[in-house]
Protein backbone atom coordinates (compact mmCIF):
# COMPACT_ATOMS: atom_id res chain seq x y z
CA UNK A 1 0.00 0.00 0.00
CA UNK A 2 1.10 3.15 -0.83
CA UNK A 3 1.47 6.35 1.72
CA UNK A 4 -1.37 7.51 -0.04
CA UNK A 5 -4.19 4.86 0.65
CA UNK A 6 -3.12 5.25 4.30
CA UNK A 7 -5.38 6.48 6.92
CA UNK A 8 -4.62 10.23 7.67
CA UNK A 9 -3.17 9.47 10.65
CA UNK A 10 -0.89 6.76 9.08
CA UNK A 11 0.19 9.08 6.66
CA UNK A 12 0.62 12.07 8.92
CA UNK A 13 3.14 9.91 10.95
CA UNK A 14 5.23 8.72 7.34
CA UNK A 15 5.26 12.24 6.63
CA UNK A 16 6.48 13.45 10.51
CA UNK A 17 9.68 11.28 9.89
CA UNK A 18 10.75 12.36 6.20
CA UNK A 19 10.12 15.69 7.42
CA UNK A 20 12.20 15.75 10.48
CA UNK A 21 14.99 14.08 9.00
CA UNK A 22 14.90 16.84 6.35
CA UNK A 23 14.71 19.36 9.25
CA UNK A 24 17.75 17.79 10.69
CA UNK A 25 19.60 17.71 7.55
CA UNK A 26 19.11 21.28 7.25
CA UNK A 27 20.02 22.47 10.67
CA UNK A 28 23.00 20.16 10.59
CA UNK A 29 25.72 22.49 8.60
CA UNK A 30 28.01 24.13 11.13
CA UNK A 31 26.34 27.87 11.26
CA UNK A 32 23.34 26.56 9.42
CA UNK A 33 20.65 26.90 12.14
CA UNK A 34 22.29 30.38 13.35
CA UNK A 35 21.99 31.76 9.92
CA UNK A 36 18.44 30.65 9.29
CA UNK A 37 16.93 32.08 12.49
CA UNK A 38 18.57 35.62 11.41
CA UNK A 39 16.74 34.90 7.93
CA UNK A 40 13.96 33.99 9.13
CA UNK A 41 14.03 37.44 11.34
CA UNK A 42 14.73 39.68 8.49
CA UNK A 43 11.35 37.76 5.99
CA UNK A 44 9.31 37.94 8.27
CA UNK A 45 10.00 41.60 9.12
CA UNK A 46 10.58 42.44 5.36
CA UNK A 47 6.52 41.08 5.05
CA UNK A 48 4.73 44.40 5.89
CA UNK A 49 1.84 43.02 6.51
CA UNK A 50 3.05 40.21 8.47
CA UNK A 51 5.44 42.61 10.45
CA UNK A 52 2.42 44.64 11.08
CA UNK A 53 0.84 41.78 12.61
CA UNK A 54 2.72 40.12 14.69
CA UNK A 55 4.50 43.52 16.34
CA UNK A 56 1.77 44.45 18.78
CA UNK A 57 -0.18 42.78 21.30
CA UNK A 58 1.40 39.34 22.97
CA UNK A 59 3.43 37.11 20.81
CA UNK A 60 3.99 33.59 22.28
CA UNK A 61 6.76 31.84 20.46
CA UNK A 62 8.72 28.57 21.64
CA UNK A 63 12.21 27.50 23.48
CA UNK A 64 13.79 25.53 20.42
CA UNK A 65 14.50 21.72 21.15
CA UNK A 66 15.98 19.18 18.70
CA UNK A 67 16.23 21.02 14.94
CA UNK A 68 13.21 23.30 15.55
CA UNK A 69 14.15 26.18 13.46
CA UNK A 70 15.20 29.12 16.41
CA UNK A 71 12.41 31.81 16.96
CA UNK A 72 14.00 33.74 19.36
CA UNK A 73 15.99 36.69 16.90
CA UNK A 74 12.82 37.24 15.53
CA UNK A 75 10.65 37.65 18.85
CA UNK A 76 13.34 40.11 20.46
CA UNK A 77 12.99 41.91 17.17
CA UNK A 78 9.34 41.80 17.59
CA UNK A 79 9.77 43.02 21.53
CA UNK A 80 11.52 45.95 20.15
CA UNK A 81 8.82 46.94 18.15
CA UNK A 82 6.73 47.08 20.56
CA UNK A 83 5.28 43.30 21.05
CA UNK A 84 5.05 41.22 24.83
CA UNK A 85 6.87 38.13 24.56
CA UNK A 86 5.33 34.96 26.17
CA UNK A 87 6.54 31.31 26.22
CA UNK A 88 4.43 28.06 26.05
CA UNK A 89 4.55 25.64 29.11
CA UNK A 90 3.03 22.04 29.00
CA UNK A 91 0.77 21.46 32.33
CA UNK A 92 -1.80 19.19 33.09
CA UNK A 93 -4.90 21.11 32.17
CA UNK A 94 -2.88 21.75 28.35
CA UNK A 95 -0.26 24.05 26.76
CA UNK A 96 -0.83 27.42 28.76
CA UNK A 97 1.37 30.50 27.89
CA UNK A 98 3.28 32.45 30.70
CA UNK A 99 5.09 35.91 29.74
CA UNK A 100 8.63 35.91 29.01
CA UNK A 101 10.94 37.99 30.66
CA UNK A 102 14.67 36.80 28.86
CA UNK A 103 16.08 38.03 32.25
CA UNK A 104 14.61 35.66 34.38
CA UNK A 105 15.70 32.15 35.14
CA UNK A 106 13.89 29.59 32.80
CA UNK A 107 12.26 26.12 34.00
CA UNK A 108 11.76 22.41 32.32
CA UNK A 109 8.42 23.17 30.62
CA UNK A 110 7.28 19.40 29.45
CA UNK A 111 8.43 17.91 25.87
CA UNK A 112 12.26 18.19 26.91
CA UNK A 113 11.53 22.20 26.58
CA UNK A 114 11.87 25.50 29.04
CA UNK A 115 9.72 28.07 29.64
CA UNK A 116 9.18 30.43 32.62
CA UNK A 117 8.70 29.89 36.10
CA UNK A 118 4.94 29.19 37.50
CA UNK A 119 5.39 32.67 38.83
CA UNK A 120 5.65 34.53 35.56
CA UNK A 121 2.00 35.49 34.81
CA UNK A 122 -0.01 34.02 32.05
CA UNK A 123 -0.59 35.34 28.50
CA UNK A 124 -3.58 35.14 25.89
CA UNK A 125 -1.16 35.38 22.85
CA UNK A 126 -2.67 37.30 19.60
CA UNK A 127 -0.05 35.80 17.38
CA UNK A 128 1.38 31.96 18.15
CA UNK A 129 5.02 31.37 16.71
CA UNK A 130 4.73 27.30 15.91
CA UNK A 131 7.33 24.87 15.68
CA UNK A 132 7.01 22.79 12.39
CA UNK A 133 7.47 19.24 11.78
CA UNK A 134 6.36 19.90 7.55
CA UNK A 135 4.17 22.11 6.44
CA UNK A 136 2.51 22.73 3.00
CA UNK A 137 1.31 26.29 0.78
CA UNK A 138 -2.39 25.57 2.19
CA UNK A 139 -1.25 26.55 5.40
CA UNK A 140 -1.77 23.06 6.92
CA UNK A 141 1.07 21.97 9.85
CA UNK A 142 2.72 18.75 10.86
CA UNK A 143 3.88 19.08 14.80
CA UNK A 144 5.16 16.01 16.85
CA UNK A 145 1.37 14.93 17.00
CA UNK A 146 0.57 15.10 20.57
CA UNK A 147 -1.79 17.91 19.52
CA UNK A 148 -0.64 19.98 22.09
CA UNK A 149 -1.08 23.53 19.88
CA UNK A 150 -4.18 22.12 18.46
CA UNK A 151 -5.82 22.08 21.86
CA UNK A 152 -4.28 25.16 23.50
CA UNK A 153 -5.58 27.37 19.84
CA UNK A 154 -9.08 25.82 20.26
CA UNK A 155 -9.34 26.75 23.72
CA UNK A 156 -7.82 30.64 23.43
CA UNK A 157 -9.95 31.16 20.38
CA UNK A 158 -13.47 30.45 23.09
CA UNK A 159 -12.23 32.25 25.67
CA UNK A 160 -11.40 34.89 23.36
CA UNK A 161 -14.45 37.60 23.33
CA UNK A 162 -14.29 38.18 19.87
CA UNK A 163 -14.22 34.90 18.85
CA UNK A 164 -11.33 34.95 16.91
CA UNK A 165 -8.22 32.72 16.69
CA UNK A 166 -4.84 33.80 17.68
CA UNK A 167 -3.03 34.50 14.49
CA UNK A 168 -1.03 31.42 13.99
CA UNK A 169 2.29 31.65 11.99
CA UNK A 170 4.27 28.88 11.73
CA UNK A 171 8.39 28.59 11.40
CA UNK A 172 10.65 26.26 9.54
CA UNK A 173 12.92 25.60 6.81
CA UNK A 174 12.13 24.90 3.34
CA UNK A 175 13.39 22.11 3.13
CA UNK A 176 9.82 21.43 5.63
CA UNK A 177 7.60 22.08 2.13
CA UNK A 178 5.50 18.77 1.04
CA UNK A 179 3.00 18.92 -1.00
CA UNK A 180 0.16 18.30 0.80
CA UNK A 181 -0.56 17.16 4.58
CA UNK A 182 -3.51 15.46 6.03
CA UNK A 183 -5.53 18.00 7.42
CA UNK A 184 -8.34 15.99 10.41
CA UNK A 185 -10.53 17.91 11.99
CA UNK A 186 -9.13 18.83 14.74
CA UNK A 187 -6.15 20.07 13.14
CA UNK A 188 -5.29 24.32 13.65
CA UNK A 189 -4.43 25.74 10.16
CA UNK A 190 -1.81 28.46 9.64
CA UNK A 191 -2.40 31.86 8.68
CA UNK A 192 1.01 32.66 7.66
CA UNK A 193 4.66 31.03 7.57
CA UNK A 194 8.06 32.19 7.70
CA UNK A 195 11.17 30.12 6.11
CA UNK A 196 14.76 31.77 5.87
CA UNK A 197 13.86 32.18 2.09
CA UNK A 198 10.50 33.41 1.98
CA UNK A 199 7.33 34.57 3.21
CA UNK A 200 3.76 33.32 2.72
CA UNK A 201 0.49 34.67 3.86
CA UNK A 202 -2.36 31.91 3.77
CA UNK A 203 -4.95 33.77 5.06
CA UNK A 204 -4.70 37.18 3.90
CA UNK A 205 -8.05 38.49 6.07
CA UNK A 206 -6.11 37.47 9.10
CA UNK A 207 -3.49 39.49 8.49
CA UNK A 208 -5.62 42.39 7.04
CA UNK A 209 -7.69 42.51 10.74
CA UNK A 210 -5.85 44.03 12.66
CA UNK A 211 -6.27 47.25 9.86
Amino acid sequence: MTIEGLPPAARKAELRKAALAARDLAAAMPGAAEAAAAAVAQQALAASMLASRMSSGIVAGYWPIRSELDPRPLMRALAARGADLALPVVTPGGLVFRRWDEAAALEKAGFGTLGPAPDSPERAPDVLLLPLAAFDLAGNRLGYGQGHYDGAIARLTRERTDGERPFIVGIGYDAQLFDAIPREPHDQPLDAIVTPLQSIIVNNAAVRSTG
